[in-house]
């Protein structure tokens, strides 16, 4: 059978659309699969999903508010994390005069109601210390999970130079349970709550 000219126009279109809707529901199965993974984590959540959507905004303002000062960005390390509009800095500085530099940053956010300051004096981490830190915090998760005493779904887990900090919207039997857990891990020196009590 001879395909003429449109013919074969009219399969190679058909073809196309029919690739195109193919990858388009491929998309749409991911998208939607995104969409659920994101729903279950704000369901879980003790915060409204506006709060959290401000806290991750928060967030991203302060890095952006410290990193813009050029003595924090060049000579310190400094990590934001905002939970319930509550800051914590973590890291480390040259001195107080950076510590307190990068405070008043923060407190520049209307948004954030309260800040733990826990900047300590020194240098910044070399990157073994970084990713022994990070695993550090995979130990620390790893056990939350496994216990029921604690919703691992409420809790933020920041390890830096061992020193554990634990932020959330807990009870105080849940945030002496996370405060337990941590505590009994190898390697980790010390544990910093802050905590809102729900």
């Amino acid at each position: 059978m001879m395909i003429t000219n449109s013919r074969l126009r009219k399969f190679i279109g058909i073809t196309g659309a029919l690739l195109l809707l193919n990858n388009l529901t491929g998309c749409a199965v991911v998208a939607m699969g995104a969409v659920s993974a994101t729903a279950v984590s704000v369901s879980n959540d003790r915060r409204t999903a506006g709060t959290q959507l401000d806290d991750f905004n928060a967030q991203n303002t302060a890095s952006r508010l410290i990193g813009e000062q050029q003595n924090l960005k060049e000579n310190a390390n400094i990590e934001v994390t905002v939970y319930n509009k509550v800051a914590l800095l973590t890291g480390q500085a040259p001195g107080q005069a950076e510590i307190n530099q990068a405070e008043a940053q923060i407190k520049t956010i209307g948004y954030i109601q309260k800040i733990h300051n826990q900047i300590r004096i020194g240098q910044p981490l070399a990157t073994s210390s970084e990713l022994y830190d990070r695993w550090l915090a995979t130990k620390i998760r790893t056990k939350i999970l496994a216990s029921e005493k604690v919703p691992t779904a409420q809790i933020s887990i920041i390890v830096e130079d061992s020193e554990v900090f634990l932020m959330g919207l807990v009870t105080n039997q849940e945030a002496t349970a996370a405060v337990d857990i941590a505590r009994h891990v190898d390697g980790v020196t010390r544990v910093v709550r802050a905590f809102e009590i729900y």
